[in-house]
């Protein structure tokens, strides 16, 4: 959700709450708006335990992560779907990369905090990959 919409709905709640039981509602109002942020906050301190148990920037596969991303998701967003925290690797835009047992890698562009651009990066063929010896 939008923040500005999250401030809204929140002074929106204060004001509706002034006006349907005086100093009361606004009590109420506040008690509601205070239990959202601590509701978001526990959210993102799960995400980033969860995150913190795996190795920093792996990822089962890159390709099927790759198929999952979609503009807008919020960094927060885009650990939940990897479970790991990724690696910073640029800073204009600020880019993280994820890398999976087999060498392949996706390069994520966060743009305002969201996903702006990503890339799957495959791993390179070795030298004698795709040859096999004489029998």
């Amino acid at each position: 959700m939008n923040a500005w919409i999250g401030w809204a709905l929140a002074a929106a709640a204060i004001a509706a709450g002034y006006v349907g039981w005086g100093w009361q509602g606004v009590v109420l109002g506040i008690t509601v708006t205070v239990f959202w942020l601590l509701l978001q906050f526990s959210r993102a301190l799960r995400a980033m335990q969860q995150a913190a148990k795996r190795p920093r920037a792996s990822v089962a596969s890159a390709v099927a992560l790759h198929a999952k991303l979609e503009p807008g998701l919020s960094m927060l967003q885009v650990m939940k779907l990897t479970g790991s925290i990724g690696e910073k690797v640029g800073d204009d835009p600020e880019t993280f990369a994820w890398r999976d047992a087999g060498g392949d890698a996706v390069h994520v562009a966060f743009t305002g905090g969201r996903v702006g651009r990503w890339q799957l990066l495959r791993a390179t063929a070795g030298p004698d990959a795709g040859t096999h010896p004489a029998a």
